[in-house]
């Protein structure tokens, strides 16, 4: 599968991901990466990390756009790190700016991600997401289920 090229925005929670989101995130990251997408994320810890921690170890870009004006609070993990200035508006910029999104788990941020996505018409994978509507998005089995449903809507779109 062949993603080259295309900006794929992981999302998740950033305080309370579960260890699962947690491995989630970094597989997606990883095969994201070996796929050839580039990985973004709003540059801070949790799934973010993670995911950026995956595609770093396969010799992926990840870009964290955050929410603040200070580099220094990104993860090392990213290979980019650019302050926004916007708060929580960065969802908004995240979202439009991907060709793609993955939520791996879920929070009150990531649901905003979510709902952004839906409403703008930018393809959505959900892995181990909270109860949503059917209509939402693909929903994921695991890390390669969800980046081969990136892959196919990309495909299609």
């Amino acid at each position: 599968m062949s993603l080259a090229g295309r900006y794929v925005a992981v999302v998740g929670p950033a305080d309370g991901a579960r260890p699962e989101d947690l491995a989630h995130a970094e597989a997606v990251g990883r095969l994201l990466a070996e796929g050839g997408a580039i990985l973004l994320t709003g540059g801070h810890h949790g799934v973010m990390q993670s995911a950026a921690r995956g595609a770093g170890g396969a010799g992926g870009v990840s870009i964290g756009l955050m929410p603040g004006t200070d580099r220094a609070e990104g993860t090392p993990e990213h290979t980019f790190l650019l302050p926004t200035g916007l708060g929580e508006l960065r969802n908004g910029l995240l979202v439009r700016a991907a060709d793609a999104v993955v939520a791996v788990g879920c929070s009150w941020g990531t649901l905003s991600e979510i709902a952004l996505a839906r409403r703008t018409g930018v393809p959505l994978v959900l892995l181990d997401p909270w109860e949503l509507p059917e209509d939402v998005g693909v929903v994921a089995a695991d890390p390669a289920d969800a980046v081969r449903a990136v892959a196919d809507l990309l495909d299609g779109a």
